[in-house]
């Protein structure tokens, strides 16, 4: 179902004159490595797979020169914020299906203004959705978003700007996609409802109380992180992750607020890499999706950096915003 585009990625190989291949793959696609690395020792070249977690184009393997010619990326998107790299390949796995039906089917369900946004895996099918709901007398609304994003309408699990781009305009948000991770993301930084229709079960559902389950998790550890005095303020060692400068600012104002700070630089982060360390609270520079998803692993509070200042009094609950990740 998903275009690995194994013929192409192997041209790539070939003309290029690589010798050794580095492949990176999201966790839902390990399971097909050694087919993967098969079909590319067709092109004469060395096939390395690099195993360590792949959550994102942010994520991606840019010490691979150490161990290849080339890196060959799937499932996600280049970041155009990232530069480009001649010897870095993105292979985006797009899916090959049809919304036509699920989307007649569940069309009633939709408002009369309708952003329209999609995982990179299903933004060939935006245009499919957008004539379908224009067909039945509603707007449809798609916006390209900041230097992160490489497509319109295109959501990251860190980035909804896309989606914001065009809020004021929609009353609610058609996501196509899979799963919970990149729709909220767009749920969370705006306003509006979101539905998600999933082209492969044909499944059409609003992600409301889901999104308010986790808002109450969220209040929770800010409610604890609010006694807090030390904090320790992570920042992410991967490029696409990186926000030195905001941890910076962070650890200012929890100085100023008379309590400590201290900053580590981690690679992963994950209830293992945080658990040895005797602080009361952590703030999370690095994929604000960490703290929000995974939260309840987390032996202690896990805050984004506008929850470190709700818990500090400087921003109240009322005025909580989704830290996105902007370039």
């Amino acid at each position: 179902m998903f275009d690995l585009e194994l013929e192409r990625t192997a041209r790539w190989i070939r003309s290029n004159g690589y010798s050794r291949v580095a492949v990176q793959l999201p966790e839902g696609l390990k399971l097909r490595a050694p087919e993967i690395s098969d079909a590319l020792k067709s092109a004469g070249a060395e096939v390395i797979i690099v195993g360590r977690p792949c959550y994102g184009a942010c994520d991606y393997y840019s010490d691979y020169k150490r161990i290849a010619d080339a890196l060959v990326h799937y499932g996600h998107s280049a970041m155009p914020s990232l530069g480009t790299d001649p010897d870095v390949l993105f292979v985006e796995a797009r899916a090959d299906c049809s919304v036509a039906g699920p989307l007649a089917k569940h069309i009633g369900m939709l408002p009369a203004n309708v952003g329209v946004l999609a995982s990179i895996q299903y933004i060939g099918l935006i245009p499919e959705a957008a004539g379908i709901i224009e067909s039945s007398g509603r707007k449809a609304f798609i916006s390209a978003g900041d230097k992160r994003i490489m497509y319109p309408g295109q959501v990251l699990g860190c980035d909804c700007s896309a989606a914001e781009a065009v809020s004021d305009s929609v009353d609610a948000f058609l996501f196509l996609g899979e799963g919970d991770f990149h729709p909220l993301a767009a749920a969370f930084g705006t306003e509006k409802e979101l539905f998600v229709l999933n082209p492969v079960t044909g499944e059409m559902r609003s992600i409301e109380s889901i999104k308010d389950r986790i808002l109450r998790k969220r209040f929770a550890s800010i409610t604890i992180a609010s006694e807090a005095e030390r904090f320790m303020i992570i920042i992410c060692s991967k490029a696409g992750q990186n926000r030195s400068s905001e941890a910076e600012k962070i650890a200012d104002k929890i100085r100023e607020a008379g309590k400590k700070a201290y900053t580590i630089l981690l690679d992963e982060i994950n209830p293992d890499t945080l658990a040895h360390y005797r602080v009361d609270a952590f703030v999370n520079t690095a994929c604000p999706r960490i703290a929000m998803d995974e939260s309840a692993r987390f032996g202690k509070p896990v805050l984004t950096v506008p929850e470190a200042e709700i818990a500090l009094g400087l921003r109240t609950w009322e005025d909580y915003q989704f830290d996105a990740i902007r370039d």
